[in-house]
């Protein structure tokens, strides 16, 4: 998409707006053109390319884990095969490390996050203009490629991850082992008064220590892929302003590219692990 019909105000607004599609406020169902338009669907409105890559990448990574396991033989692994069983021995060391309890569930689950929040998180090295361009060609007005960008799409990984962790707290230790656990620590007495007084104190601390497990998880992989993709937009800038201010933009946004690199797998390990030691500390009896 051509940057010289847009204000850099204009061109920053428009490449973070997702695609969204929700009920105006007539009553009709369509897509929003503006981000005004956006808020005024309210809730219920879908990000549509946030749902397309997500999904995408999902398929994807079932695809190629699928292609190697089908090509998997009794011989030295080569190519993508040799990849994959890395990436499944990395992750089962990991689980093993974090994860004390015996649930079959687990590494496969951390298999999945670890690859897919990857997957979405590496397509913001992809030119921030590249697929914006094409889209709009399509007649698309807002594409937004990177779905971990999207508050939306990364507190539905976490939602799903805390649903995950009272299931299991209240499989594991039942429904009053569970309460206890919420109820009678980190405050102790053994003066029955004093016992019910600390009931409400540490509820509210342990309630809060468990809300913040899918807030934190969420904010912090959303956090670090906004301003990476910012600091591309930003740089992206820089392309418009001639021939100087575009070489500097060039090997700006190649350093920042390759320090990303670091970011973009630091993150989807992080999340991973969180679930992992997450999941642990619901199957462990205080």
């Amino acid at each position: 998409m051509a940057s010289e019909n847009l204000t850099p105000n204009e061109y920053i607004k428009h490449h973070l707006q997702n695609l969204t599609f929700g009920q105006h406020p007539d009553g009709s169902w369509g897509l929003a053109h503006t981000a005004q338009e956006a808020r005024e669907m309210g809730f219920w409105a879908i990000h549509l390319d946030t749902m397309f890559w997500s999904i995408a990448l999902g398929v994807l990574f079932l695809w190629l884990f699928r292609k190697a396991a089908k090509r998997a033989t009794s011989g030295r692994p080569s190519g993508l095969l040799n990849f994959v069983e890395w990436v499944v021995e990395f992750i089962d060391n990991n689980v093993r490390g974090s994860f004390s309890a015996k649930n079959n569930l687990v590494a496969p689950l951390a298999l999945t996050l670890f690859v897919w929040v990857l997957l979405m998180n590496t397509m913001d090295l992809v030119p921030v203009d590249w697929i914006p361009g094409l889209a709009s060609l399509l007649g698309i007005e807002y594409m937004k490629v990177v779905p971990t960008t999207d508050p939306n799409a990364t507190f539905g990984m976490a939602f799903g991850v805390f649903f995950l962790v009272i299931f299991y707290s209240l499989k594991v230790k039942g429904p009053i082992g569970f309460l206890s656990e919420l109820t009678m620590q980190p405050f102790e007495a053994k003066n029955p008064l004093l016992k019910v007084l600390f009931i409400p104190v540490n509820f509210f601390l342990e309630g809060i220590s468990l809300v913040s497990k899918p807030v934190s998880l969420s904010l912090r992989l959303f956090g670090n892929l906004f301003a990476g993709e910012m600091i591309f937009i930003l740089i992206a800038l820089l392309f418009g302003g001639g021939l100087v201010l575009g070489i500097m933009g060039g090997v700006l946004q190649w350093a920042w590219a390759v320090f990303h690199i670091l970011i973009i797998l630091l993150q989807a390990f992080i999340f991973m692990v969180l679930t992992v030691v997450y999941l642990d500390m619901a199957h462990q009896e205080h």
